[in-house]
């Protein structure tokens, strides 16, 4: 079966942060005068759900209060502390995953390409621009601006439509079992669930038409296709 066009999740699929984000979070601590307690990824931990693009200071701030609880530190401002966060984060501190750059190549060859992120376009622009990406894709869509954000099926049917295809043409890629592989099934795409380090081998009930365990797999699926 051919693919009309191939989409990508942006993080994590085709690129990954290189800033160091525990020397930002130790920052944060720094900027509003307060004693440093946890780590970024105690801070992952304890955010509930996907990330919210209308108020990202609060979603954070609601995982700080989690993590300043368990430490004993309800005095600390939670929410002063995710804007201090935010505000270190340099976004345009990301490279491309190994292999991304030929395999995007490849799905150039077969047809329309396109990225659908769920982050908004204020910081996910930072890291396309900062990766090249404008002049290798046909399409972009950042759902994080959207009414609704992947797993719904609205983003899907945004990127389907900047790109001029059906749902039945389109292979999507992403690392996320709940909001990618799901997200593209409810939609009528195709998926390759491209696994990350330390995930288990089997898809936790979902059902991925592809697994890839590296970028490169996925141009032997383009090649088939």
């Amino acid at each position: 079966m051919t693919f009309d066009a191939v989409v990508f999740d942006l993080d994590n699929t085709l690129c990954r942060r290189t800033g160091d984000v525990d020397a930002a979070y130790r920052r944060a601590f720094d900027r509003i005068g307060a004693e440093p307690f946890g780590t970024p990824t105690e801070l992952w931990g304890a955010l509930d759900g996907p990330p919210d693009p209308d108020d990202r200071v609060g979603y954070l701030g609601a995982g700080l209060a989690r993590v300043a609880a368990r430490h004993g530190r309800s005095a600390v401002d939670p929410v002063a502390l995710a804007d201090a966060f935010l505000d270190g984060i340099d976004n345009s501190e990301v490279e491309l995953l190994p292999g991304a750059e030929s395999v995007l190549a490849v799905a150039r060859g077969l047809g329309p390409v396109g990225i659908l992120t769920n982050g908004p376009e204020r910081r996910q622009r930072t890291k396309i621009e900062a990766l090249g990406l404008d002049g290798a894709v046909d399409g972009i869509v950042y759902a994080g601006d959207l009414p609704r954000r992947k797993p719904h099926v609205e983003p899907f049917g945004a990127i389907l439509d900047a790109l001029g295809v059906e749902p039945h043409g389109a292979l999507y890629v992403g690392d996320s079992l709940a909001y990618d592989v799901a997200g593209a099934h409810n939609a009528g795409l195709r998926v390759a669930w491209l696994r990350r380090d330390g995930d288990a081998g089997d898809a936790d009930g979902y059902d991925p038409d592809y697994v890839l365990d590296s970028l490169a797999d996925l141009e032997a699926v383009l090649a088939d296709g």
